[in-house]
């Protein structure tokens, strides 16, 4: 009886895909079209000139955050520019130093990965705290903010759901809150 139902359901669901297929198919105006672009992604730059031989990690970490959330993107700071974020290599142990959501310096130190941490694992968790998370140690492997706390043998570089969603509304709030709003330390010439 279950596998009838699934059967008729997926012939269901073929029927109205092929008959979608055969005509010309026109999208509807999204009711939310225009809440959709007010709500797009706060670009957030960063340079990673400084991070030597961690530069790849970087830039994957960055694009890691890419993947897992929409209200916020990490792109590469371009020449000439000033980036939000700072990313240097030194010989001490992994930091961010916050300047405000999403801007500040990360440190990717060689002691965190002399000792065998994960370098993509450290540099997704460092952005992750100039993107508002706070360490949240002990913790699993499973969670990207318990850091060192998870062991050498942890290379996952993902946030989990939680930690996505926390950096989803931090972002959301700031686009909430600046939409429209003059920006602090702004001339405006009449």
């Amino acid at each position: 009886m279950h596998v009838r139902k699934l059967t008729s359901g997926f012939a269901a669901t073929l029927a109205v895909t092929f008959s979608l297929m055969s005509g010309q198919a026109v999208a509807a105006p999204s009711a939310h079209a225009d809440a959709d672009r007010a709500v797009a992604a706060r670009v957030v730059t960063y340079d990673a000139g400084g991070s030597a031989e961690f530069k790849s990690a970087v830039d994957r970490g960055a694009a890691i955050w890419n993947e897992s959330v929409d209200a916020v993107e990490l792109r590469p700071v371009a020449a000439g520019q000033r980036a939000n974020i700072r990313v240097l290599a030194d010989d001490g142990w992994p930091r961010a130093i916050t300047t405000s959501l999403g801007n500040g310096t990360v440190y990717i130190g060689r002691q965190a990965v002399d000792e065998g941490h994960n370098t993509i694992r450290i540099s997704s968790h460092e952005l992750g705290h100039i993107l508002g998370l706070p360490d949240r140690k002990p913790g699993p492997c499973s969670s990207l903010m318990s850091g060192a706390s998870a062991g050498t043998s942890c290379t996952n570089p993902y946030p989990n759901t939680t930690e996505k969603a926390d950096v989803e509304g931090y972002f959301d709030a700031l686009s909430a809150r600046t939409a429209g709003a003059v920006p602090l330390n702004a001339m405006i010439a009449h």
